[in-house]
């Protein structure tokens, strides 16, 4: 077995201390995740955590990170426009079927950070990222004729932005309501009727 080198093993650290953040953030909200459970959790020392990310912050901007990466797989395959707006909506809501622990966090921070300063910023810009990529893709769908062009991509993107988050916060907190495999479908199909030409 071949040994492993000095960023294979950070990775590796980092990777299980993000997973162990998001464990308690998912747990116990959070209050209580603090650099010492985080460390403790991930079965490393505290200062295992400080020397990887210094501090609370960090830590959380890197689970923020980790979460929206790669959420809606193969969407990448897609050139911007209309198909690839739909494959976002349908893959989003998809994904939320099996969601795993490090995106349940990442929703539960998200509904946090409208009230928890050390999140807003933080949380603003990964929604403005999200918001972007959905412009671009309204724009772009315009542009090669599929799109209405009477549409305001801003519109779109702060609607299909708060239509998905709302669904996964529903996944989260009442998953027995939401079925993920039919509503994928229903979504996609909504916007579809709604921006095609």
């Amino acid at each position: 077995m071949a040994r492993l080198t000095q960023r294979e093993r950070r990775d590796r650290t980092e990777t299980a201390l993000v997973a162990a953040a998001a464990e308690l953030v998912v747990e116990s909200g959070l209050r209580s995740m603090t650099l010492a459970r985080v460390g403790e959790r991930a079965g490393y020392s505290r200062g295992i955590v400080n020397h990887h990310f210094g501090t609370k912050q960090a830590l959380l901007e890197a689970l923020a990170h980790a979460t929206q990466s790669g959420f809606v797989p193969g969407v990448d395959r897609f050139e911007p426009g209309l198909d690839r707006l739909l494959a976002v909506v349908e893959g989003y809501v998809g994904a939320l079927g099996d969601i795993s622990v490090i995106s349940r966090a990442f929703l539960l921070l998200w509904a946090e950070s409208s009230t928890t300063p050390e999140l807003t910023d933080l949380f603003r810009a990964r929604d403005e990222g999200f918001r972007s990529r959905l412009r671009a893709d309204v724009e772009a769908g315009i542009a090669e004729g599929r799109v209405r062009p009477d549409v305001a991509s801003d519109d779109v993107a702060v609607t299909i932005l708060g239509q998905l988050r709302g669904i996964g916060l529903q996944r989260v907190l009442a998953p027995d309501v939401v079925d993920t495999e039919r509503l994928r479908h229903v979504v996609a199909d909504q916007w579809r009727r709604a921006l095609s030409r």
